[in-house]
């Protein structure tokens, strides 16, 4: 702290050809570096293009830069940035000679260092001057090629500001990141206005369908009821293991409410960023507190014949046990490899007392209440006892979603609507694995542990939620077209 460095050799690699084509790569795709300082990230300072006196901010700096960014002639070369100049801002104490971190820059550049013989274990080149800065217009840049030997440097200067503590993140606010992803945008447009198109479709397929049916309730000679319509007295019986199915609605549920709440109080400005990792640690403290609330939605769905509001309360509390059971392996790992980054003992017990102490019992609460409440009631009866239908896909199959199911006289759509829509859980996982094997770099068994359980983690609390929205929205759906017809 307080001490300048200039010039400090770090290291020297020796790229490959694997690690030239990779930093090549990197280098097209404008890939930045993101350091941390005391709970800050690195700023790049650029001058603003309408030359105002304000500087602009960015995060990171990039992993190098093209030849024709750094000449005016069409230079096709790559070269990176091995030397960085660090600007670390203070704040003095009044009180003591102590002071605090308050900013924390960075000015990146490509310089070839040169030396006569490498010696390990007191690097000199002759490029880096104890005594001065490195000035990047002074020397040739470093090309990344095959074979090619990098040394990397960096400087440092320690300057006192007049920016206190409290004002320290405000620099962060004025960051400037043009950076506009216009493929996703244009591609999530063409996604909804395709979607919008279908649910139009399969709207008037709807509309037509209902009318026709209340048409031939009015005529005299009706026709035999077929379609989704004959299945009406079976629609709403409760599927098999419907006391898991309700678990997984209230959980699902609840972790809704608790991305939901913390999104909130992000948007509101309630979580510092200078906290890092408090966006993480606040939805699960909402997750533990908002167990009442979620768990009342999963008992009013639950059929109470046959169960017991204990029964479904305790499967609904210890359903995280999934998540911290993979979570204490994958932190138990994390304490073999003796890394920093491992949750420490007391704040797993915290853990573990905030969930029996805490969401168990509000679980039971909510359970209780969501028992007392008066069942829902379904827009038609339920036959005593289940028909048999003839399974048949008719045409109106391939234009409305509810017919997928219904139309071919199978009222079995509890968790079917559930699974179809969790499924996407699936590609998530199965995407992140081919991430991990044709993006990532990572060679310990202990590093690629992690990145799959914590992506299990992921997505198994991606298969609960969007499996939860999309039982709703079927279940809604249904609720709406039986409602829409008239039924004897």
């Amino acid at each position: 702290m307080r001490n300048d460095e200039s010039c400090k050799v770090a290291c020297r690699v020796l790229l490959n050809s694997e690690a030239a084509k990779n930093f090549k790569e990197k280098i097209e795709d404008e890939y930045r570096v993101n350091m941390i300082l005391d709970n800050l990230p690195v700023a790049v300072v650029r001058q603003r293009r309408d030359e105002s006196q304000t500087p602009s901010y960015e995060h990171g700096f990039h992993v190098g830069l093209k030849g024709s960014q750094l000449t005016s002639n069409n230079d096709d070369r790559h070269y990176i940035n091995n030397h960085l100049s660090f600007k670390v801002m203070y704040h003095k104490d009044l009180e003591s000679e102590d002071a605090r971190i308050v900013g924390f820059e960075v000015i990146p550049s490509s310089i070839k260092h040169e030396y006569d013989e490498w010696d390990e274990k007191n690097p000199k080149v002759a490029t880096c001057n104890t005594n001065s800065k490195i000035t990047p217009t002074s020397h040739s840049h470093q090309e990344v090629a095959e074979n090619a030997h990098v040394v990397f440097s960096y400087d440092v200067t320690f300057q006192p500001s007049e920016i206190k503590w409290a004002s320290r993140w405000d620099t962060y606010l004025l960051m400037n990141d043009d950076q506009i992803h216009w493929f996703s945008i244009i591609n999530s447009f063409m996604i909804v206005l395709f979607l919008s198109g279908m649910a139009m479709i399969m709207l008037r397929t709807l509309y037509r369908d209902i009318a026709n049916y209340n048409q031939l309730d009015a005529q005299e000679d009706a026709q035999e009821e077929s379609g989704w319509k004959l299945v009406h007295g079976d629609a709403f019986r409760p599927p098999a293991n419907s006391s898991l199915l309700c678990v997984y609605v209230g959980t699902g549920v609840q972790f809704f409410g608790m991305t939901l709440v913390t999104m909130i109080f992000a948007l509101l400005g309630f979580l510092s960023p200078s906290n890092r990792g408090s966006h993480d640690s606040y939805g699960p403290f909402m997750g533990l507190h908002g167990s009442i609330c979620w768990i009342f939605l999963s008992s009013s769905l639950q059929d109470v014949q046959g169960h017991r509001m204990e029964k479904n309360a305790l499967k609904t509390a210890f359903i995280f046990l999934v998540f911290f059971s993979i979570f204490f392996v994958l932190n138990a790992l994390i304490w073999g490899e003796k890394s920093s980054g491992a949750v420490p003992f007391g704040t797993m017990f915290a853990l573990v007392f905030l969930w029996f102490g805490i969401s168990v019992p509000l679980v039971f609460v909510g359970s209780f209440l969501g028992f007392k409440k008066p069942a829902i009631e379904d827009p038609v009866k339920t036959n005593k006892i289940p028909g048999r239908y003839l399974s048949r896909l008719g045409i109106c199959s391939q234009l409305s979603p509810y017919s997928l199911v219904l139309c071919s006289e199978d009222y079995h759509w509890w968790w079917r609507a559930y699974l179809t829509a969790g499924s996407s859980a699936l590609y998530l996982f199965l995407y992140s694995a081919f991430y991990f094997f044709s993006k990532l770099e990572i060679t310990k068994f202990v590093s690629g542990i992690l990145y799959f359980g914590y992506m299990l983690i992921v997505s198994y609390a991606f298969f609960v939620l969007t499996g939860t929205i999309g039982f709703y929205a079927c279940f809604w759906f249904v609720r709406k077209i039986y409602s829409s017809v008239k039924i004897d």
